[in-house]
């Protein structure tokens, strides 16, 4: 952030696992400032999030899912909306899309039907979603493109590894199956075991040789940093639908002409 220039304001949706981590790595950045945190249930109502996770100043206002009414964005006005939470969360912040607030999803299963309206909100404010907003995950999505580009004829794994508890193929498993154009009821393999906080891997096979390609998130920490990145980001968008592999992808092109 240049010297002077007025911290992004942000709203989170969402204080489970994930939500308190990235919390954590936005109240702790220079360049944004949490304003509130809505979770569904309603412990800490009232506290801040900046007070839980040890901070010496108020920051990060928490609010229950109820309190969402239709002022409150009026209230509590925000530059970005960040939702770690759920899908059918799309419908609250409609209002907010309508004052100009942007808003960056990184729900990682939508309902058809909640997607429709994520992206009808493109036509008022500019919108980013990805199912796994981690700036590595997505440069392994853009270098797994190249790669299947190069070398169609390869055959094409995909691996994902999550904690024990979490019940649904990965959503980013899936998109990258989708991207790679396989059938994912075939290429997608998944492990759940312990506290894997996300691992993906995409393999090549080839005659007499393999190309793996890999991604772990070592801490949540990384979803929170990829969620600022993409925040910054919004704040130069005009409205429009837009995903984290386009912003990445411009810097990617970058890279790749200077091989040239």
């Amino acid at each position: 952030m240049v010297s002077g220039q007025r911290k992004i304001r942000v709203g989170l949706f969402g204080f489970g696992r994930t939500g308190a981590t990235v919390a954590r790595e936005m109240i702790d950045a220079p360049g944004s400032e949490l304003v509130w945190v809505v979770r569904k249930g309603g412990a800490h109502a009232g506290e801040y999030a900046s007070r839980l996770h040890d901070f010496s100043h108020d920051e990060g206002l928490i609010h229950r899912l109820s309190d969402v009414d239709d002022d409150f964005f009026m209230r509590y006005p925000v530059d970005v909306i960040v939702d770690f939470s759920a899908s059918e969360t799309v419908n609250l912040y409609k209002r907010a899309a309508g004052h100009g607030a942007r808003i960056l999803s990184a729900i990682s299963t939508y309902r058809r039907d909640d997607l429709a309206e994520l992206k009808k909100l493109a036509r008022k404010t500019a919108v980013l979603y990805s199912p796994n907003i981690s700036i590595g995950v997505n440069l392994l999505l853009l270098t797994a493109m190249v790669v299947r580009h190069v070398i169609p004829q390869a055959d094409v794994a995909i691996l994902e590894e999550h904690f024990r508890q979490k019940p649904d193929v990965s959503g980013t498993a899936l998109r990258i199956a989708k991207k790679l154009k396989v059938d994912p009821a075939e290429s997608v393999k998944s492990i759940r075991a312990g506290g894997i906080v996300g691992k993906h891997e995409v393999l090549f096979g080839m005659p007499n040789q393999t190309l793996r390609i890999t991604h772990e998130s070592i801490s949540r920490g990384a979803f929170g940093r990829g969620a600022l990145a993409g925040a910054e980001w919004l704040m130069e968008c005009p409205r429009g639908f837009y995903t984290m592999e386009q912003l990445l992808a411009v810097r990617f092109r970058e890279a790749l002409s200077l091989l040239k």
